[in-house]
């Protein structure tokens, strides 16, 4: 997760400092903290959407080498992708109580992909299920 999260920083300032800095020098106006949020809502759900569906890995999962299927071992389809998006922020805002869940949870999995039937295997693993 904080591989992912420098990746993250990298993609963030590309596709949201610098289009509001621009913008800011510009017009001669900061956007409002609630257009920023939201700004950043918007790329991290186009980042996570474009990398998690269709059996597409972001940069860290494949340094990992790590996938995200459904619990049936399919690529995951955009809709459980953006349930997993949003099911995220919750897990994470409350303390991380939704990753902490994998410590209790009998197959390991986050709440979040416990509750968008989704999980993350090592790729290795792939090789392995019938």
């Amino acid at each position: 997760m904080l591989y992912e999260s420098l990746l993250l920083f990298g993609v963030l300032v590309a596709l949201l400092v610098v289009p509001h800095f621009l913008l800011g020098t510009l017009t001669h106006r900061l956007a409002t903290p609630v257009v920023v949020q939201a700004h950043t809502f918007i790329v991290l759900l186009a980042y996570c959407l474009w990398f998690w569906s269709n059996g597409r890995q972001t940069l860290a999962m494949k340094t990992w080498r790590m996938r995200l299927l459904t619990r049936d071992g399919q690529p995951v389809r955009p809709a459980q992708a953006l349930l997993r998006y949003l099911l995220c922020w919750p897990s994470i805002i409350l303390g991380g109580v939704g990753i902490l869940w994998a410590v209790v949870d009998r197959e390991r999995l986050f709440l979040h992909d416990r509750l968008a039937g989704t999980q993350l295997v090592l790729s290795g693993d792939l090789a392995k299920k019938p």
